[in-house]
This record gives structure tokens, C-alpha cells and sequence, in this order.
């Protein structure tokens, strides 16, 4: 089953929708499925006197408050509809995460038919029951939740017409960058067990690593931030990869999906089956042996090619007669034998 791979571009356009229609072209020329963006109005986000978490202090202008921060990243309706239209003709799925009501209400009247929950909502009620009433697939993040904060999430967003099997929910770190040994990916198969929904992974790790291991591991969907360059001011750039890697991170997914991809059966493929003869050994005499020669283990060794009697099976040999006597080097054959 092909990975769906969603290439968040989020804020990273810094309210610039040059740098957003350049980011739709990175997204689609790397072969990602969806390009994603963020849908939100500042006032309704958050306090105007909100103070920055401490990376969007580190990554992004430090005389701003979070509010001013987002407000210079938000994208009207008017260049939603525009970038939506732009990403289609780039042959890319466009998809937003909405932070409030009524986002989610303009993403669907737009034809968006798939919810992607950010994790920042996996504990806003009002919200939960309007994607339920939508009735799309979703995605859901899970950055800072626990297992009983999912399932009452579930809960509310299957309580209409969504069920179980139109979900998939992400396991995610809400540090950016995650450091490694937080990312616990084992969670993601703990979510999985526990609800029986299809899962995935949201990532903020630096480099491709982790993603990769988690298609390994069975991951339906990857979202992974992505950036112009990295060192663009604003919240997300430092965390996020750069055209040429998310390239790179696509390119090794479709291949991890290849090599996963198997019967599970173990036995050679087609493609080893030709080198058998080349790397298996045969029984060859490492010393001359003369006629009625009783065989003995130390009589042969095993040598490239395999193309004669296998060395598995000298104990049947052991103890019969040559025919006639053989030089050295010479690849025994049934007809030599008693």
C-alpha cells in the first residue's frame, strides 16, 4: 500500500505567497501527495498578548508576541482559493489544517474532502464535534497526548457519520526540532493496537531518518515540514527540511515501501535465483583418489561453482567406492560412486 506523504509547508511561507506557489512547486517536483498549509485568523487563535513558545522565540523575530507573529502569517480566503487552484494545476493534492470552527467550515466549503486535525485540537470539544458533523476522512495529530486524550477524541469524531476506518491518527512529538530520543515511535503501534485505526506519523525530527523508519514500521501517512531554507526567519524553518531533502525523504519511502512489500515467505527471488550456481559450492576432491577408494569427510571440500553435488550431502557419500580412481579437483559426480 503507497504511503501518503503530506509535505507541510504550513507558515513557512512567511505571508508571502510567492514563497507559498514556490513551495507548492518544491512539494510537487519531490513527488509528495499533499501539499499542506495552515488555515487561521489570529483573533481567533489566540491572546493578543500570548507570549511565543520558546522555539518560535528562537527561530523567529524576538520583538513580536505569538500573536503578531501569526498574524503576519495568516492566508486570506481569496489566496487560499488561488494557492488551492495553483497546487491542482501542479498535479498536487492541496490540504490546510484549520485551528477553529469556522476554518473548518471554509476548508470543506472549498471541496477539501479530508480533515487534518493539528494536535494543538485533540482536546478542543466544540471543534471534535464539528469535524464529526462534516463526516470526512481525517487525520488526526496527537503531539502532547496521551492514549485516554485520543480516545475520547475518537470518540467524539466517530459519534456521527465518520467511522473508525476513515481515520488515521498520526503519533507525534510537538517539539520542533524533536529531539531523537523523544520520539518514542513504538508509540505509534501502540496506537494502533489499542484503537485498531490505521496510524502515522507526524514528524519534527531533523533529517529523514525517522520518517523512513516509520514507514518500516507500517506508517499509512507521512507529514513532514518543509522549507524554502532553512534560514528563513520564522517559527518552523530550522526544523524543517529543505526541497532537495524532501526529495530525497520521498525517494526513500517509495523504496522502503518496495522492499516491505514482500509475500513474506522466505525463499529466493527471482532476481537471486540465477546467482545460486555462483556463490553455492559443490564437492571437489582435494587429492587425487584412486579406483575402489572407500569416501571418506576429508576426501572433499566445497568450491564455486554449484553446479554438482551439494556439501549437505557428503554424509550420505561417506563410506562408498569410487568407480574409478579421480584427480584432484575434480567435481564429484554421482556416476563416480558404487
Amino acid at each position: 500500500m503507497k504511503t501518503t506523504i503530506i509535505a507541510e509547508a504550513g507558515v513557512n511561507h512567511n505571508g508571502s505567497m510567492t514563497f507559498a506557489k514556490l513551495l507548492i512547486d518544491k512539494a510537487a517536483a519531490a513527488g509528495a501527495d499533499y501539499v499542506k498549509f495552515q488555515t487561521f485568523k489570529a483573533e481567533r487563535l489566540v491572546l493578543k498578548t500570548a507570549e511565543k513558545a520558546e522555539y518560535q522565540i528562537r527561530n523567529s523575530n524576538s520583538k513580536e508576541n505569538q500573536f503578531e507573529m501569526l498574524k503576519e502569517l495568516e492566508i486570506s480566503e481569496e489566496n487560499h482559493t488561488y494557492l488551492k487552484e495553483y497546487a491542482e494545476n501542479k498535479k498536487i493534492k492541496f490540504l490546510s489544517s484549520a485551528f477553529d470552527i469556522e476554518g473548518l467550515d471554509y476548508l470543506n466549503s472549498l471541496g477539501i474532502p479530508l480533515v487534518k486535525i493539528p494536535s494543538g485540537e485533540i482536546t478542543n470539544l466544540p471543534y471534535l464535534k464539528k469535524v464529526a458533523k462534516i463526516g470526512n476522512p481525517v487525520i488526526l495529530s496527537t503531539g502532547m497526548a496521551n492514549i485516554p486524550e485520543i480516545k475520547e477524541a475518537l470518540k467524539v469524531i466517530v459519534s456521527e457519520s465518520i467511522s473508525l476506518d476513515q481515520v488515521t491518527v498520526l503519533h507525534c512529538n510537538s517539539e520542533y526540532p524533536t529531539p531523537f530520543e523523544d520520539v518514542n515511535l513504538k508509540a505509534m503501534l501502540s496506537i494502533r493496537d489499542e484503537f485498531g485505526v490505521d496510524v502515522g506519523y507526524s514528524d519534527h525530527t531533523l533529517g529523514i531518518e525517522v520518517p523512513i523508519a516509520a514507514v518500516a514500521l507500517g506508517a499509512k501517512v507521512i507529514e513532514k515540514h518543509f522549507t524554502l531554507d532553512r534560514k528563513m526567519d520564522g517559527p518552523d524553518h530550522s526544523s524543517s527540511l529543505e526541497p532537495k531533502e524532501l526529495k530525497n525523504m520521498v525517494f526513500s519511502i517509495r523504496n522502503i515501501e518496495k522492499a516491505i512489500n514482500g509475500t513474506g515467505v522466505k525463499m529466493a527471488s527471482s532476481s537471486e535465483e540465477k546467482n545460486k550456481v555462483i556463490v553455492r559450492k559443490s564437492l571437489y576432491s582435494n587429492k587425487a583418489l584412486k579406483k575402489n577408494h572407500i569416501i571418506s569427510e576429508n576426501d572433499f571440500e566445497g568450491l564455486r561453482p554449484g553446479d554438482g553435488i551439494s556439501p549437505m550431502s557428503i554424509n550420505e557419500l561417506i563410506g562408498k567406492k569410487l568407480i574409478n580412481g579421480i584427480p584432484i579437483y575434480h567435481k564429484l559426480n554421482l556416476k563416480d560412486i558404487k
